[in-house]
Parts: structure tokens; C-alpha cells; sequence
């Protein structure tokens, strides 16, 4: 694999696409920044100093061609996704490169499975969307505890957010969520997506060691109801959000992320606990890091790597664990993730209180 390949970065000024540049050349790819905002983008490569800019606007096909042409690789980190989605995937799929997302918006998300899966298997493109913290994670984590099982009953992914400081870009995705939904809430149950009005509830949920037992919003539903069963036979996905991070979130006056190391990151801290449930078994998969966006920059890397490279399991439209082997993708994350896996394959684990 040619790592020296230009990898285009569409939404490179943001918060998120920041540390997705830094890690593309830290691997030694060659980035390439774009985005609608030409002027924020010379900035941002004059910081850098040895990267080209590519400015093109979600409306503008023949900009977005241009500045798509010559690359190996796109990754999409420009929300809402409602609106970037579609047309830079549209792009990558003309250029014949593969594209990755990092959206975490769950109506997106469905929209690049439903709208784009024929288009991209036809043409033989790798599609990933949801590579990120939200979508991502939570699908490699759940289908490395599935191993050899083909079905479960129920899968729950338990964030433990230390805080969550939101970007502009997850409030302006948050906003544009809310307004397609009409206010409601959204989950997995029966092997569909339902909306509903029900009033939102609290859960414990004991993580394990030093974190131990959490007050949860229950069912906090993250883009994981999505990428989970768009390839494992489970009727049941729920998503659980620790009571403070969710505050976090609500808070009008949250401030953004505030870095506190040379690499950008904020001082947050995170704990994703998955429990997976088949019959009277459970296995249990669990990862920890800091800084929920920044994480999500070697997640995505590495998956583009692992394209390029050839270390895929299927084409088209598919989730992080559908494309990659997921416990081996998840071991490569170090140091960034430390991450734990059932020792053996049919070994039951504890449950959640």
C-alpha cells in the first residue's frame, strides 16, 4: 500500500476533521484538504503548511469531482450529514474510490444503506459510514463478542461518559435530527426502527471495574441501532448514556471541548460496555479511551488503511463489522483504545445490574 496516496478530507476544518488530518499524516498518507469553506481552509493549511486545499460545495458536483480527482480515498467529516452524505458519497462513487463517514446521525446513516448500497456493490466501492466513536465502535465491539454466533436476542451498548462537551457540528447534526424526527425518539425493537413518544427513562448499568455502577438515560438511542443489525441478526439494539453526559448535552451553555495535551484532546473519558444476549448466555466487550472525538480519527484512518491495503471482507455499503475483522481492527486502536474481549468464545459473562 502506497500510504504517500492523497486521502481527501471533506470537512477538514472541523473539529473532528482536525484530528483525522493529524492522524493521516502521522501515518504517513497524504492528506488533502476540502470543504465549503475556502478561506477557514487556508488557514487551516497554513498551519499544516504542506497541504493542498481543495475547496467545493455539497451543491456543486463538478467542484466536489475536482476535488475528489487524483485521491484513493475520501473521508466525510462535514455534518449534518443529512445534507454532505449523499452528495460526497455521489462523488467518491463517480471517482471510484471508497468513502468513509463519520456521521452519527441515525436518519443519515439509514439514507447511505438504503439510497447507495446497489450503486456501490455494483461498482465494487468500499461505502463505511458511521466510522466514528458513535456507530463505529459500538458494531466492532458487538460483533467481536458475537464471534461465531450468527444471532443474539438483544445487544446493549452502555456509554460511560466521564462529560460530553458537544462541537458545533454535533449540535447543528443534533438540531437537524430533531426536526426530521418531529421531536420524537427513535429506537431498534422487533427488528425495526420505531419512533415514539414515550417518556425518557433512567437504568443503572454496572461497568465494570473502576467505573462500577452508573445512573443511565435508557435507551439514548446513537447511530449503533443502525450499523449493528444492517448485518447481525439482532431484533433488539439499545443504547444507554450515562445520566451526566447526557446533562451535558442538553446544557445550552456546555462549552466545547477544551484540549489539555499536545494532541488536542480534551480531558474526557470514556468506557463503552457492550453486553450481548443469546438464550441464557451473555458475552461481554468493553473499550476505554479519552475523548470521544478524538478517538474517532484512528477509527476512521484505519479503516482507509485497511481498504487500500486490501484487508476488507465484503464491498458495497457496509458497517465497520461487516467490513473488517472486528476483534483484529479493534486490537490495531492501541494505544489509542484499550480494549477487552471474552477470553473464550462461549464464555458467559456477567450481567448488567
Amino acid at each position: 500500500m502506497n500510504t504517500a496516496a492523497a486521502v481527501v478530507v471533506y470537512g477538514a476544518t472541523g473539529h473532528t476533521g482536525r484530528f483525522i488530518v493529524a492522524e493521516l499524516r502521522r501515518r504517513g498518507f497524504t492528506p488533502v484538504l476540502s470543504g465549503r469553506d475556502a478561506a477557514r481552509l487556508e488557514v487551516l493549511a497554513a498551519e499544516w503548511g504542506d497541504v493542498a486545499v481543495r475547496a467545493a460545495a455539497v451543491d456543486d458536483a463538478s467542484a466536489l469531482d475536482r476535488a475528489l480527482a487524483g485521491a484513493t480515498a475520501v473521508i466525510n467529516c462535514a455534518g449534518p450529514f443529512a445534507v454532505t452524505g449523499g452528495p460526497v458519497v455521489e462523488a467518491a462513487l463517480r471517482a471510484g474510490i471508497p468513502y468513509v463517514d463519520v456521521a452519527a446521525e441515525i436518519e443519515a446513516n439509514v439514507a447511505m444503506f438504503a439510497d447507495h448500497a446497489q450503486a456501490a456493490r455494483s461498482s465494487g466501492t468500499p461505502v463505511v459510514p458511521a466510522m466514528a466513536f458513535y456507530g463505529g465502535l459500538g458494531d466492532l465491539l458487538v460483533t467481536a463478542a458475537m464471534g461465531e454466533w450468527t444471532a443474539a436476542d438483544a445487544v446493549d451498548v452502555a456509554y460511560g461518559l466521564s462529560s460530553w462537551r458537544p462541537t458545533a457540528g454535533t449540535r447543528a447534526a443534533g438540531r437537524v435530527s430533531h426536526e426530521r424526527r418531529a421531536g420524537r425518539r427513535v429506537r431498534f425493537a422487533d427488528g425495526a426502527l420505531r419512533y415514539h413518544d414515550d417518556k425518557v427513562t433512567e437504568r443503572d448499568w454496572l461497568f465494570p471495574d473502576p467505573l462500577g455502577r452508573r445512573a443511565m438515560i435508557s435507551e439514548f438511542t446513537m447511530a449503533d441501532v443502525v450499523t449493528v443489525p444492517s448485518h447481525l441478526d439482532v431484533p433488539e439494539v439499545r443504547t444507554h448514556m450515562t445520566v451526566e453526559a447526557a446533562g451535558d448535552l442538553a446544557g445550552a451553555d456546555t462549552p466545547a471541548p477544551e484540549a489539555v495535551d499536545a494532541t488536542g484532546r480534551s480531558d474526557q473519558t470514556f468506557v463503552v460496555d457492550v453486553l450481548v444476549r443469546a438464550g441464557s448466555v451473555e458475552r461481554r466487550a468493553t473499550a476505554r479511551g479519552q475523548d470521544i472525538y478524538a478517538v474517532t480519527a484512528p477509527l476512521a484512518v484505519e479503516a482507509v488503511e485497511r481498504i487500500l491495503d486490501g484487508r476488507t471482507l465484503t464491498t458495497g455499503v457496509a458497517s465497520a463489522g461487516a467490513m473488517f475483522d472486528a476483534a483484529d481492527f479493534l486490537r490495531a486502536l492501541a494505544p489509542y483504545v484499550s480494549v477487552e474481549l471474552p477470553d473464550r468464545p462461549a464464555a458467559g459473562l456477567r450481567t448488567a445490574g
